[in-house]
């Protein structure tokens, strides 16, 4: 598999570091704790339908606390444009995650009236989902995240969909790879798609929304390990 289909011609494999966004952050006391152990970016749903969602104001507050270099990332499905662009700068988001069937006039739009704010777009992996489908979107997004498709359910199915699906594709923006990650399952995930990222929610949970700290760091630590288990592989074979 080609290097540049997942990290769009960043850094080689034997010297990437893979971020990690802890999403579905409901307490401040989670997000402290993921920030202790490693995470990159907390992801706050706003979506009125997830267990997980949380209120603005709640979510501004625990942003507001976050020290420097760690991501706040607003989680929204098919919402309406204004509603997002004033969360967005309500709670000094960095980047606004598109879970729903967002199309990419939507999204032009809305990176244009919410910059700085950058956009990630989700998309589940259905049957008929092609990489052919995700160009036209990658003048207005960061990153093409990718999720378990379940009929009638935008995301936190907790369950992993099939990986070959997506790691021969060559895509223009960083994968970030979703759906029923956990410590027991990351290092294969790793291994065969080699995200830049990956989107953790119910997989280090003790119910939606409150996270378990200990499944968290197990998981952090199973993603470093495997990461120098395959930086030594490519330095080996060099």
């Amino acid at each position: 598999m080609d290097d540049d289909a997942h990290g769009a011609g960043f850094a080689p494999l034997a010297e990437r570091r893979t971020r990690i966004k802890l999403c579905g952050i409901t307490r401040a006391d989670d997000a402290a704790a993921a920030v202790a152990a490693g995470v990159d970016a907390l992801g706050f749903i706003f979506a009125e339908k997830s267990p997980r969602r949380i209120d603005p104001d709640q979510a501004r507050a625990i942003i507001m606390d976050l020290p420097p270099f760690v991501s706040a990332v607003g989680v929204f499905v098919d919402a309406e444009g204004r509603d997002v662009e004033e969360i967005i700068r309500y709670c000094h988001l960095t980047f606004a995650q598109l879970h729903g069937e967002e199309n990419p006039k939507y999204c032009e739009r809305l990176r244009r009236q919410s910059a700085p704010c950058r956009l990630i777009k989700a998309f589940r992996v259905h049957p008929d989902l092609q990489a052919e489908q995700l160009t036209e979107f990658a003048p207005d997004v960061a990153g093409f995240l990718f999720d378990t498709w379940r009929q009638g359910v935008a995301g936190g199915t907790g369950e992993s969909f099939d990986w070959s699906r997506i790691s021969h594709w060559r895509l223009p923006r960083p994968v970030i790879l979703a759906g029923g990650l956990k410590p027991e399952n990351v290092a294969d995930a790793l291994r065969r798609v080699r995200p830049f990222a990956l989107d953790v929610n119910s997989g280090v949970e003790v119910s939606p929304g409150v996270k378990d700290i200990e499944r968290l760091y197990a998981l952090v630590h199973e993603v470093r390990r495997t990461e120098r288990e395959l930086a030594a592989t490519a330095v080996a074979t060099v």
